[in-house]
């Protein structure tokens, strides 16, 4: 049994949860009971000691100023499933932008941090990690941080027009009406960074580019942040093209998930070739997210996990 003293300077019900969710969390994960017993926590099974850590970590991001919310918790646990430490990273320290709303946007995991310093000390990084691990999210983030600074004097958001796995037909509508459904997810971030107002006026001033990655092709761009998402469905010709516009006083970031390809088969990923190719190049940065960064609901890490237990085990056939 371990005894954990709970801090006078916090409030219960912020360490608790609300119905006492939070430790609810902490038992069925650590496998233990936890009794309340005016302020200690006694905590009973094989495992108390792991999760009297977990809630000494909860306790320390509280008198730090943090928010507890269920992913905040879930993330404390499976750093400490992992050995690792919330509190001494600390990721939620740093602050990314303000929203239009004033709200800060900050990291929410250790991965997330390093991927937010990379794009800040390098020219070219690679975002590569399973989706909701805030990949994208992150990246036009730091380009409308970087544009509010006045380090870039543009914004350029590119992805490739790949259909995943359907087949959407003749869309109606001009050129950028048929290519907006592929580039939604970079609207929608903008969105929430910018306000749509704002970024929509920002876009007919052509500050802001959104474009399908055909379009960058003999182009050169200086003073601009550029991204490229869903890079995984790109070709290493494509992949050689886009970094090749890169100009003076620009940032590239490049965003992908390397098990949702959605090329046709027999066509080979520029995201994974330009892992080999680059990897080697000391000035570009790769950072490699995790299922422990994700940052959507808890079943999403459930199903990213389960699908790669279960390609471990059974890996398709060449004809599958």
């Amino acid at each position: 049994m371990v005894t954990i003293t709970v801090s006078e300077e916090i409030e219960r019900s912020d360490l608790f949860g609300s119905m006492d969710r939070n430790l609810k969390l902490i038992e069925d994960r650590f496998d233990c009971l936890i009794i309340q017993r005016d302020n200690e926590l006694l905590i009973k099974g094989e495992r108390a000691p792991a999760a009297a850590a977990a809630i000494e970590e909860m306790q320390r991001a509280l008198e730090k100023g943090e928010k507890l919310d269920q992913q905040k918790v879930n993330y404390i646990m499976d750093l400490k499933n992992e050995g690792l430490s919330y509190s001494d990273e600390n990721p939620g320290r740093d602050i990314i932008c303000f929203t239009y709303e004033g709200k800060p946007l900050r990291p929410k995991t250790i991965g997330q941090k390093e991927y937010v310093r990379k794009i800040r000390t390098m020219d070219i990084v690679f975002g590569i990690g399973p989706a909701g691990t805030g990949k994208t999210y992150i990246a036009v983030a730091m380009a409308v941080n970087a544009f509010k600074n006045k380090e870039v004097q543009k914004i350029i958001l590119a992805r490739p027009a790949v259909e995943a796995g359907e087949r959407l037909g003749f869309l109606p509508g001009d050129l950028q009406e048929k290519v907006d459904p592929y580039l939604r997810p970079l609207y929608d971030a903008l969105y929430d960074v910018l306000g749509r107002e704002s970024a929509l006026r920002l876009k007919e001033k052509e500050v802001i580019e959104v474009v399908p990655l055909a379009y960058m092709r003999g182009r050169t761009l200086d003073n601009s942040f550029i991204i490229l998402d869903e890079a995984q469905n790109t070709t290493p010709e494509q992949m050689k093209m886009f970094l090749t516009r890169m100009g003076f006083g620009s940032k590239v970031v490049v965003t992908g998930d390397i098990t949702q390809i959605d090329l046709p088969r027999g066509k080979r990923s520029g995201l994974v070739e330009a892992r080999k190719v680059l990897r080697d190049v000391e000035e570009i940065g790769f950072c490699h997210l995790k299922d422990v960064d994700v940052v959507r609901h808890q079943l999403v890490k459930k199903v990213i996990s389960a699908y790669d237990t279960y390609y471990r085990k059974h890996p398709p056939k060449d004809d599958e």
